[in-house]
This record gives C-alpha cells, sequence and structure tokens, in this order.
C-alpha cells in the first residue's frame, strides 16, 4: 500500500520557531524553526516511510475566505523576522531531501492538503498522515486519513482517526467545523458565539448534532445561552463557512510528482553544513562530499621519501613552492603529524614533482636540512591552513616560516559564508585539479583510519599540488577585490600571532580551581537545603520528572507547558513561575551554579594541559563571516562573566611566572564607536567626543529627559536598542529582550531613529549600496557577499538587508582589534620586552607582564590599540591589572 505523508508547512515551522530558543549559525542566520522542521522530517522518514510527500504552504495573507470576512486571521502578529526569513530556508532544505512542496495564490495549506486528502481517499489504496498544529484538520480525518496533531511544540504528535476523535470529543470529523463555528477561534480570529467555549459546544453538538440545528433549537435552550445563540446566528453560520476546509483547489500535481525516492547525501550534507547542523550530519554519517565542479586530477610525479631517498627531496627544495603539513585530530594542540607534502612545479608540459616525507623520516637526524629549510624565510611558498600547521609542528619542536600564502585564509575572505573551505571544496570552487575529500581517503568517526603508506602519499601530494594551483587564481582575486593589503598585512601575520599566543598558553591555578569547584559544592548543598526546607520533602532537583511533580502537583503552580516526558521545566518556564514561589529562584540560582562546576570548573580542569599547566585554546580564523575570532578547546570567550559567581572563574587564570601581573585592555563600546564613525550621526559623535555614557546619552534623547531624569531601566532600555541596533534587532526581538510588547519595543526602535537620523540614514544608505554592489564591506575592505539582497522574496531580501547593516559595523570592529594584535605584536618585538599577549575575548586582550614592565606596557597596551584605526570618534580603551585575570577587571 501506498504512503503519503502531507505536512502542513507553516504550522509546523511556527511550532517549530516558538518551541525552540533562537538558533542561528554562524552567518547569522536564524535556524530554530528549520532545525526543529528537519527533526521532525527525519522522525517521519525514519517511522513511516512514505512512498509519497508533499509540504503544503499558504501562498499569501490573502486569500478566497478574506473575500467574506475581512477579519479573517485579522488578530494576529505580524510574523516575526527571525522566522520570515527561515521560511525561505526551508523550501531549500525540502528542495535537498528531494520533497516536494507546493502552494498556490489564494488558498491557504489547509485547502490543498484538503484538496489531497480527498484525492486520496477517492484514489483507494493510499494510507495518509496529516501532520499540522491545526486542530482544524481532524474534519478530514477519515479510515485512510489520519491526523498527527502536534503537541508541545513539535516534540511529541497525538494521532486521530474518527475513532479516536469520537472517543475524545462524542463527534465525528465533520462536526470539527461546527464545533469551530460555535465556539470560533481566536487564533483566526473566527467569532463564533461568544460565551461558547468548547466544553458548551460540545455539550450543543453532542443534543443538536449541527450548527443549523443548534441555531434552529436556539429558542429551546435555556437561559443567557440561547439568546446569545438567537443573537449571533450569523457569526456562527459564517465561522462555520471560515473552518470548512475546501476540497478543491485547482491542485496541478500528478500522483508521480509526489513520489519520494529518498535523499542523496551530497546535497543533504551541503544543506547541513551551510546551515550548520553539525548533530544531524554526524547522526546520519553525511560526508563532506567530493570536489563536484573541480578540474580533472592532474598528472604529478610523487615520491614516497624514505631514509634512503631522502637527498631526493634535500635537492629539490630550491624548487619547492607548495607544502601540506597533515596533523590528524581536530585540536592542532594535541594532532598526530602524519608528514608533509612538498610540491615543485614543472617546466611547461612536465608534471609537477611531489614528495610525501612521513613525519618520522623528517624527525631524523639526516632531516636536519629539510628542517632548517621550513625554519627559513628565505623561501615562499603556498599551503592550505597555516595557523593550524604553524601550531602542530610548534608542538613537534619545528618551526615553519617562510610562508607566502595561505590558500584558506584566502577563500575565507573572498566568500566569508562558503562552507566549502576544504581542500576539495576550494578546488570545485576555483576549477582547479580535483583533490578527494579527507572523510573518502581516511574514513570518519569510527571507520577512521589512516590508510596505506603508497594511499597516503599520493593523497599528500595532490593536496600540495592544490594548494599551489589555488593560490595563483586567489592572488589575482584579491586584487581584484582590494583585499590584497587585508590579506597580507592583517589576516596572514594575524595567524603566525595566534599561533605564538596558543602555544604560549596561560597558566591555571588548578589548585584554585578545585577549591573553587569545592565551594560551588557548599553553595549547591546550602541551596539544595533550601528547597527542600521550602516543600517540606527531599527529592532529585535534576530530575525533570520528579520537579515537575514538586511545582505542578504539590505546589500546584500553574502549568506553563508540557513535553512528551511530561511537566517542562526548562529556564523559560522556571523564570515565570519565578514570582509565585521562592523555592523557583533557588532552583533558578541552583541551575546557574551546578553548571558553572560541571561546565567550567570540571571542563576547565580537563583542559590543564599536564605538561605545561596551561590551558592552550585555538582561534579560529575562518569561521565567522563578520571576520571575529572563535576560541575552542577551550572556549575561553564564552566564561560567563554577568554573574559574580562565573566572573569567580577568572581567578583560576595567572600569570606563569613568579612575580608577574595579568593585565587587561578593554575596548570600550567598539561597536557603537564605528557605528557614530561609519553614519557620521552629528549626536553619537558628540556623546563619544565628549567621553559620555552612551547608553544615558541614549536614553536622554529617546526619552526627552536630562541626564538626572534618566533611571536605571531607561539607561537599561536604552542599551539594549543601542546594541541591538548594531545586530539588526526586530521588535521581537527587542521585545523579547526587554520583556515587552511587540508594540513597544517598534515605538521605542522608531524613537530612536527619529533621534538618531544619521543611523536611519546609514541604514538606507548601506542597503541601496549593497544592492548595487551586491556586497557590503567593512573600513578595512572586508567583503561580505549578499546575493540574496535583489531577491524577489521578501524573506530573503530582509535578511539581507539587515546583514547589510551590521556587517560593516561588527565586522570593522573585529577589523580593529585584530590590527591591535598585529600591530602590538610587532611593538612588543621592537621594544623587546619580557611581556606576553596571551588571549583575545572578544573586544579584550590579555597580558602576562613582569613587575618591572607593568607601567611601561600599561602605556604602551591603550596606546597601540586606540591607534590601530584612526576613527572620527576616539578608541577607549581601559586597561586593569592584576595578580590573576578576575583582579586584573
Amino acid at each position: 500500500m501506498s504512503k503519503l505523508i502531507l505536512i502542513d508547512g507553516n504550522s509546523i515551522a511556527y511550532r517549530a520557531f516558538f518551541a525552540l530558543p533562537l538558533l542561528s549559525n554562524s552567518k547569522g542566520l536564524h535556524t530554530n524553526a528549520v532545525f526543529g522542521f528537519t527533526t521532525m522530517l527525519l522522525k517521519l522518514l525514519e517511522e513511516q516511510q512514505p512512498t509519497h510527500f508533499l509540504v503544503a504552504f499558504d501562498a499569501g495573507k490573502a486569500t478566497f475566505r478574506h473575500k467574506g470576512y475581512s477579519e479573517y486571521k485579522g488578530g494576529r502578529e505580524k510574523t516575526p523576522p527571525e522566522l520570515s526569513e527561515q521560511f525561505p530556508v526551508l523550501r531549500e532544505l525540502l528542495g535537498s531531501f528531494g520533497i516536494r512542496h507546493f502552494e498556490l495564490d489564494g488558498y491557504e495549506a489547509d485547502d490543498i492538503i484538503g484538496t489531497l486528502t480527498r484525492i486520496a481517499d477517492e484514489k483507494g489504496g493510499i494510507d495518509v498522515t496529516v501532520v499540522t498544529g491545526d486542530k482544524d484538520m481532524l474534519q478530514l480525518a477519515s479510515d485512510r486519513v489520519h491526523i498527527a496533531l502536534t503537541r508541545k511544540g513539535i516534540s511529541e504528535i497525538e494521532l486521530f482517526d474518527p475513532a479516536y476523535i469520537h472517543e475524545k470529543y462524542g463527534i465525528k470529523p465533520k462536526q470539527i467545523i461546527d464545533l469551530k463555528g460555535l465556539m470560533g477561534d481566536a487564533s483566526d480570529n473566527i467569532p463564533g458565539i461568544p460565551g461558547v467555549g468548547e466544553k458548551t459546544a460540545l455539550k450543543l453538538l453532542h443534543e443538536y448534532g449541527s450548527v443549523e440545528q443548534v441555531l434552529e433549537n436556539a429558542a429551546q435552550i435555556k437561559g443567557k445561552m440561547g439568546e446569545k445563540v438567537s443573537a449571533h446566528a450569523d457569526d456562527a453560520r459564517m465561522s462555520k463557512e471560515l473552518a470548512t476546509i475546501y476540497r478543491e483547489v485547482p491542485v496541478d500535481l500528478s500522483w508521480d510528482e509526489l513520489a519520494y525516492q529518498g535523499y542523496e547525501e551530497q546535497p543533504l550534507g551541503d544543506m547541513f553544513r551551510k546551515l550548520e547542523f553539525k548533530s544531524l550530519i554526524e547522526r546520519l554519517g553525511l560526508s563532506s562530499g567530493g570536489a563536484a565542479g573541480a578540474a580533472e586530477e592532474e598528472a604529478l610525479e610523487i615520491t614516497e621519501v624514505t631514509a634512503a631517498n631522502l637527498d631526493k627531496l634535500v635537492q629539490a627544495l630550491p624548487l619547492v613552492k607548495a607544502l601540506h603539513v597533515e596533523a590528524i585530530g581536530d585540536n592542532p594542540h594535541h594532532s598526530e603529524v602524519l608528514g608533509i607534502a612538498f610540491c615543485a612545479p614543472g617546466e611547461t608540459d612536465d608534471a609537477a614533482a611531489c614528495y610525501y616525507a612521513p613525519f618520522q623520516v623528517l624527525q631524523a637526524e639526516a632531516a636536519a636540512g629539510v628542517r632548517e629549510w621550513l625554519a627559513s624565510d628565505s623561501k615562499s611558498v603556498s599551503l592550505y591552513d597555516l595557523h593550524r600547521s604553524v601550531v602542530a609542528l610548534a608542538w613537534q619542536g619545528i618551526e615553519l616560516r617562510g610562508v607566502a600564502f595561505d590558500v584558506l585564509l584566502a577563500g575565507y575572505l573572498l566568500d566569508p559564508t562558503e562552507s566549502a573551505l576544504t581542500l576539495s571544496g576550494l578546488a570545485a570552487r576555483y576549477g582547479v585539479p580535483a583533490v578527494q575529500a579527507d572523510e573518502d581517503v581516511f574514513g570518519k568517526g569510527a571507520k577512521f583510519q589512516v590508510p596505506a603508506a603508497d594511499v597516503l602519499a599520493g593523497f599528500m601530494g595532490r593536496k600540495a599540488a592544490a594548494a599551489y594551483n589555488l593560490a595563483a587564481k586567489q592572488m589575482e582575486a584579491l586584487e581584484e577585490s582590494d583585499m590584497h593589503s587585508l590579506f597580507y598585512e592583517l589576516e596572514q601575520p594575524l595567524a603566525h600571532v595566534l599561533a605564538a599566543m596558543e602555544r604560549q598558553g596561560i597558566k591555571v591555578d588548578a589548585e584554585e580551581l578545585k577549591a573553587y569547584g569545592a565551594e560551588l559544592g557548599k553553595q549547591l548543598d546550602v541551596i539544595m537545603q533550601s528547597i527542600y526546607d521550602a516543600v517540606g520533602m527531599e527529592f532529585n532537583i535534576n530530575s525533570p520528572k520528579q520537579l515537575g511533580d514538586i511545582l505542578f502537583e504539590k505546589l500546584q503552580l500553574p502549568v506553563v507547558k508540557k513535553t512528551k516526558t511530561g511537566y517542562s521545566t526548562d529556564a523559560e518556564v522556571l523564570e515565570k513561575l519565578e514570582p509565585y514561589h521562592p523555592m523557583v529562584g533557588h532552583i533558578l540560582n541552583y541551575r546557574t551554579l551546578a553548571k558553572l562546576q560541571s561546565t567550567y570548573v570540571e571542563g576547565l580542569l580537563k583542559e590543564v594541559s599536564p605538561g605545561t599547566g596551561k590551558v592552550h585554546t585555538y582561534y579560529r580564523q575562518t569561521i565567522a563571516a563578520t571576520g571575529r575570532l572563535s576560541s575552542q578547546y577551550p572556549n575561553l570567550q564564552n566564561i560567563p562573566i554577568r554573574l559574580e559567581e562565573g566572573r569567580k572563574i577568572r581567578k583560576v587564570f595567572v600569570p606563569s611566572e613568579p612575580g608577574w601581573r595579568i593585565l587587561t585592555a578593554d575596548y570600550s563600546q567598539i561597536e557603537l564607536r564605528v557605528l557614530a564613525h561609519i553614519s557620521q550621526d552629528a549626536k553619537l559623535i558628540e556623546a563619544f567626543q565628549n567621553n559620555m555614557d552612551i547608553h544615558t546619552k541614549t536614553a536622554m534623547d529617546v526619552f526627552g529627559v536630562s541626564e538626572d531624569g534618566v533611571d536605571a531601566n531607561m539607561r537599561r532600555q536604552a542599551k539594549a536598542v543601542n546594541f541591538g541596533i548594531v545586530y539588526g534587532i526586530s521588535d521581537y526581538g527587542l521585545s523579547q529582550n526587554l520583556n515587552i510588547t511587540r508594540k513597544e519595543a517598534a515605538s521605542f526602535i522608531e524613537q530612536y531613529f527619529a533621534v538618531f537620523q544619521g543611523v536611519r540614514g546609514y541604514m538606507d544608505d548601506i542597503v541601496k549600496k549593497a544592492r548595487q554592489d551586491g556586497y557590503v564591506t567593512t573600513l578595512l575592505q572586508r567583503r561580505r557577499y549578499l546575493p540574496e539582497i535583489t531577491a524577489s522574496n521578501f524573506n530573503l531580501r530582509s535578511f539581507a538587508e539587515r546583514t547589510a547593516m551590521n556587517t560593516p559595523i561588527q565586522g570593522t570592529a573585529a577589523d580593529i582589534i585584530k590590527l591591535a594584535m598585529v600591530q602590538m605584536d610587532e611593538r612588543m618585538r621592537r621594544e623587546g620586552v619580557r611581556s606576553r599577549m596571551l588571549l583575545q575575548v572578544h573586544d579584550e586582550l590579555v597580558f602576562e607582564v613582569p613587575e618591572d614592565e607593568l607601567e611601561r606596557m600599561k602605556a604602551i597596551v591603550p596606546e597601540v590599540m586606540e591607534g590601530a584605526l584612526k576613527l572620527d570618534v576616539p578608541l577607549k580603551v581601559d586597561v586593569d591589572a592584576g595578580v590573576n585575570w578576575y583582579e586584573a577587571k
């Protein structure tokens, strides 16, 4: 028997959006609705194994129902832009799954699904499952049509057939429209009869059977209810009509067009990588795909270097123009270097000569000349991932210098939104001779293994050749895009600076960290006892089920939402319940401290290197489209500092030398200063030039009060808007941040733009320029391409417009601190100081400084950072020092 699944696309997307927290990928695209939708798709494909599949969408706001009742769905709030921007992505995702989607002007998804269920019923031999969050769909249930109604967001499904509908409501599927006719539907602005809820409506239907019969017998209905029925008869008839799904939509789809053949790994894998759904990539075992689009493999002479033929490599070194360092393992600080490939391009028609030297050969005494060549500045070679290569070799005591061109960094700069930055992906993008993907040679996960020596030599040689072939094309592209200086003067020198900082590491006082963990343990014990005392019994606070029973059954607190396993006790629920009982605040505090203990105390202890007593984080230069650095192993940028207990973790970060100090230098409101410069807004420039508190100044101007009249709440709201503007915040996003209505948030944003007209002018102008050029740039010419800026689809275009507004601001701020790091490294070398730069965390640089250089560094650091890039407003840096990172703030 054929099995057809029909999904109400808008309904499920809405439910997924509001069920999951706002998620976004590194490019700033919100993905929570798409992620929730995808998990449901995978569950349906696994459990239902459909032969046919369709997702129906609403085509627009206006439908045939509006002709009869203009207020239909009139009470709904405007769709949050954070959701709107995900609908085009969702359609693209369905294409990657090989699932058909359909919409038709003038009709809703319900009508399309209703028509298809009718056709399937008439055709016979088809089992249909309709997936929706809309109870109206229950009217479609039949012996062959089952309605899967989502509950608790989208995590749970309740399956309805006619028997279950009768068991639950005592009515037939067709009577669902009568139920809606009597009780109405606030979500669709269907009026129904005032005062008639579900219970009363069902009672009337059990007695009379339909809206028409209820109206005919209005005189028999006792009391005021009978009067309401008579008075609102027309509303009831219209409401029933509005709730009736139209099942004669001209759906121009054949049965074969709905057939589902399964998904292909490469397009789905590419889509998941674009969305950064790493857990789903791993869950489905999707490879990175090959190098489709790359040129054919070139003819190469590849030699596997041994102790016996090492002299061949030594003789070829003067001709070598590209390298590839192969280090396996995600963290280069703990990776195993398999070997290095060297490539010398051939003359005219001669094949390029490549050599692959296993690492044990390179470590031999006889290879001392090769190691000296690697450390020399006299050569000029290209490679893939300079930063990782330098770090991995440094831990093995080998220095790598003389690298003129990193094809990974170039590929990232030339398109920072590109997800395929692997060598195979870059080869495909630039049409150079193909190189296989790592997964195709090594395997992945549990199947990972180093291939045979001859296979490995061939693969490594082709990687080195690919780096050489890519370099020429990318150099030309960097010149054409005016990013030559950005690459050679900032990003590539920064790779060496980052590698040196990481290799240096920052010392952790493990005993202090353990002591802090014990202190947290004591606090947790006290809080735990307070919770037990508040409810008069002990229970497992970490068990959502037991906690739910306590909150909602014993204490009878209002139920906010449920999950498939019972009551929800997530942070959002607890925050809403906090005013109802003092214990809830204790639970929130307990969870905060418990996370500090598990993630940041126990987690940090695992990252401390036994050999150095330090943590050696790994900075990624090619992740964020804005140019920001990201940190891994451990992520030192995520240490919570808003709460005092979180800030205390910084106490364990100490100097590595006795008597030294930790010095921190933090840019003050750098993104707002960049905004002032770029927008040339007179009020913002005035505020920064006069060293005013920008949030107080904003509150004064927006609320129309004097400085003395700005209270803490006004400043808090002004701060949220100031930073929200930088990130292209919507009224929905601001309303969530400030816990106010969307209407209030929209009004606040409008007030802001009315005052800071230069900012509004910048926003308008940058969108026009992006539409004209197809990209935006930072002050240092970092580009971000925005192909969707001219899209006919409103949601795609809106996301691109918001990205156009905030990328020059965020990207310039990222450029400035990177520039400061490169200049600081040069200045410290020139000054001959012993002080060391250890970390970059957001807008902050962290150093360790000997006591006798402290005052000197307090002068040098802000001088370099504040002078990194000249703006029309002063850059301001706050400098502090202490015996640990905490004391330095």
